[in-house]
């Protein structure tokens, strides 16, 4: 088998172009194409497996096969060769296909007598979404030279792939095997709050139209013009404060960097001397680091993958000219749909037009959603296949309380939408009104209500509320958007910053809290099975213990003569939390020392978060000076549930039975030893959950700026010993959960559950 030269290669790309741009039927292109491939392979065979969902593969195209095989073949990713291409997004190639150790026999595809194999996984964002694979009746290794080759086809093939026309061409076959389509999806909340609006499919990344270039020097120039001015709008956009960006900077300072990144740009410039054109050589460089990088269990090093592919679809968008496309949308209520987002993209709409945000492949800690959330965009995440399902202009209904998303929604629906709609602007002017009111119940009962605090975005919230103080504010967000550790000094300036914003309110401080989700860049964690459970938060902190004393040293500053609250998370036992305290007392007896100024009164606490330190109460509570339950950690490790897998967002709930009669165990050991206790968690900010919790005897809770108002109006609505009463009655049922006795309870009795 002879590699294509040069010009052929460049010829067959042509023909390949033409093809995917013609006006035939997909299926007849497709048959073509393969036609085409196997012959600029000069292989006895060729095959264009396509991703039917995240899961499994399907035959759509086949030469040199039985032709009866197509859409009857199909393969679980992971299973077979083909199977492990898609499954680990990279190249593979054997000389004897079944003497490799991931060969399945297919024997519908009567591939019998064929001996060598190569295949490359079609890439969209940072998942194969297709196969391309060739193969001969002949053993054969195959070249670096051949498998470029084949990569860069993949490259215009993949293209054709991600088009509408062939997400049309899917349902056409779902709707002929009677495989009804649905118009209601369940994803999972990143964002809350509802939304209707027009669909607006976030196509940053195009297709690569011409692979070889003529002129090198031009092509080189073009790349230097796109990267300036790519970054001079990044600039421009992050230092913007028109959509009230501007005070979060750090979130975004990681990509700004990654974007002006010499060694990356350099790869860039080395693929274009080698050839290739400015499009095509920052497609190169991605797939390059995208192949040595993927099979990495370093968590950090994948996350920044994402940050790669972002900016390199952002480039991409600047060399083709289709930056601005995005600015010409006519609606004036729009919900943008993407596969994956950066935060720069974002900004690339009008967000007081964006009604909401769907991303297929999106994360809770992924710094669009963060930003989104600042802005009040509801987003939900992780519906499969949503990208391709949904067409421009389309009606969308977004539910990001509950997680769902609503296609071309019936009228019903749609009014149910815009009544909810309705009551989130009605919360906003009662919020205004409520916010120079007591957070006292109907029986006069007052309850402190906080806030959780991450970015700086957030300080406005205390204004704007006027909360009671601050009941989390979570140190590892300056951590985790800088690219080196923070000094004493810079985290002094985050912390003093917080503290002069509070005023007199009371700031509750957690100490780092990194690990498991929540990485940092310049730290290497390895890979974990569980990490979850695994080394994080105070237990790295304690093994990594000058970190854990420059972090106190900037607390005790930031609080000169002020109240300071510390709490450590992740405590399991007494001996952890004494440790941990006994370092912060330390550097308090060394800047007495020093002549520097401490806070007046130093008070230390701990998260309940794991569930053997409930066992433990009696003998830490003696210890502390306060305590915060962290609903969210403390119920996953309760129910051994993931609480980010959608697979288990409703097997199990914090309004159950077991779970009340433990925090109820916790408010009341807290109570018996005098210590203040507050819930920090989601619980908190949840006015059905916020509910039970003060029916359990719980007085302080904290929770995100924009839940604030739902709770206080909720707190002003209901009498505690009326919810007290029924709440404790209802501690022995075996039900698995609560919630819809206790939602009924509060309609009947005009509690605001909204």
């Amino acid at each position: 088998m002879k590699s294509p030269a040069m010009n052929q290669a460049m010829d067959i790309l042509r023909q390949l172009r033409t093809l995917t741009e013609g006006e035939e039927p997909l299926a007849q292109k497709l048959d073509k194409i393969v036609a085409l491939i196997a012959a600029g392979m000069h292989a006895d065979a060729a095959a264009c497996y396509i991703a039917v969902d995240d899961t499994y593969l399907e035959l759509f195209a086949s030469y040199g096969f039985k032709a009866e095989a197509v859409h009857k073949v199909s393969l679980r990713f992971g299973e077979g060769l083909v199977g492990e291409v898609a499954k680990n997004s990279r190249s593979l190639a054997a000389a004897d296909a079944w003497k490799h150790p991931k060969f399945s026999y297919k024997p519908e595809l009567g591939e019998e007598n064929f001996k060598s194999f190569a295949a490359v996984p079609l890439i969209r964002g940072n998942r194969a979404i297709g196969v391309l694979a060739v193969q001969s009746l002949q053993k054969h290794e195959y070249t670096r030279a051949e498998m470029d080759f084949l990569e860069t086809v993949a490259m215009v093939l993949t293209g054709l792939v991600s088009s509408e026309e062939m997400s049309e061409y899917k349902k056409t076959l779902i709707k002929e095997r009677g495989i009804s389509t649905k118009e209601k999806h369940k994803g999972i909340s990143l964002s809350k709050g509802y939304g209707l609006g027009n669909a607006v499919i976030h196509r940053r990344r195009q297709a690569v139209s011409k692979i070889f270039a003529e002129d090198k020097e031009k092509e080189l120039q073009k790349l230097e013009k796109a990267h300036s001015q790519m970054n001079a709008d990044l600039d421009e956009k992050f230092t913007s404060t028109k959509i009230g960006i501007g005070e979060h900077v750090d979130i975004l300072d990681a990509y700004r960097m990654f974007a002006k990144d010499k060694g990356w740009y350099k790869k860039i410039a080395d693929n274009i001397q080698s050839g290739l054109t400015a499009e095509a050589a920052v497609e190169r460089a991605y797939e390059d680091m995208w192949n040595r990088l993927s099979g990495t269990n370093d968590t950090y090093l994948k996350e920044r993958l994402h940050d790669l592919r972002d900016v390199a679809d952002r480039l991409q968008s600047y060399l083709s000219g289709d930056i601005a496309s995005v600015k010409g949308v006519d609606s004036d209520d729009i919900v943008v749909v993407a596969q994956t987002m950066g935060p720069a993209d974002l900004m690339d709409y009008d967000y007081t037009k964006i009604r909401g945000l769907i991303i297929e492949d999106g994360t809770p800690t992924m710094h669009v959603a963060i930003v989104a959330k600042a802005l009040n965009i509801p987003v939900v995440a992780k519906i499969r296949g949503i990208f391709d399902e949904i067409k421009t202009g389309e009606l969308l209904g977004v539910d990001g309380t509950e997680g769902y998303v609503y296609i071309n929604p019936t009228l019903a629906v749609k009014d149910k939408f815009k009544a909810k709609i309705a009551a989130q602007e009605e919360l906003k002017r009662k919020l205004e009104e409520l916010k120079d009111l007591p957070s006292k119940t109907k029986d006069g009962v007052r309850i402190n209500l906080s806030i959780n605090v991450g970015l700086s975005f957030d300080l406005d919230y205390i204004k704007s509320t006027n909360c009671d103080g601050i009941g989390l504010y979570r140190t590892e967000i300056p951590f985790m958007t800088s690219d080196v550790m923070p000094d004493v000094e810079r985290q002094l300036s985050y912390y003093k910053e917080l503290m002069d914003r509070a005023g007199d309110r009371k700031v509750i401080f957690r100490s780092l809290d990194v690990g498991s989700d929540k990485l940092l860049p310049y730290w290497s964690f390895g890979g974990e099975e569980n990490p979850a459970i695994g080394w994080r938060s105070i237990r790295i902190t304690l093994d990594r213990r000058a970190i854990l004393r420059k972090q106190m040293r900037a607390f005790l500053r930031a609080s000169a003569d002020k109240e300071l609250n510390v709490m450590f998370p992740m405590i399991t036992n007494l001996a952890e939390f004494e440790e941990a305290k006994e370092t912060l007392m330390l550097e308090v007896e060394k800047e007495k020392r020093r002549g520097g100024a401490v806070p007046r009164k130093v008070n230390v606490g701990l998260m309940i978060e794991v569930p053997a330190v409930v066992f433990q109460l009696d003998n830490i509570l003696p210890h502390a000076d306060f305590i915060s339950v962290g609903t969210n950690d403390l119920a996953q490790f309760t129910f051994a549930c993931d609480r980010g897998n959608p697979k288990l967002t409703e097997r199990y709930d914090v309004l159950s039975s077991p779970f009340l009669t433990m925090m109820k165990e916790i408010v009341s050991k807290a109570d018996q030893y005098g210590v203040y206790c507050s819930v920090c968690g989601e619980m908190g900010g949840n006015p059905i959950e916020a509910m039970a919790l003060i029916g359990l005897g719980y007085r302080n809770l904290s929770m995100s700026g924009s839940s604030f108002g739902r709770v206080k109006s909720m707190v002003r609505s209901m009498s505690v010993e009326e919810v007290s009463d029924y709440v404790n009655t209802l501690l022995h049922s075996s039900k698995r959960t609560l919630r819809p006795q206790l939602i009924a309870y509060a309609y009947d009795h005009g509690i605001e559950i909204y």
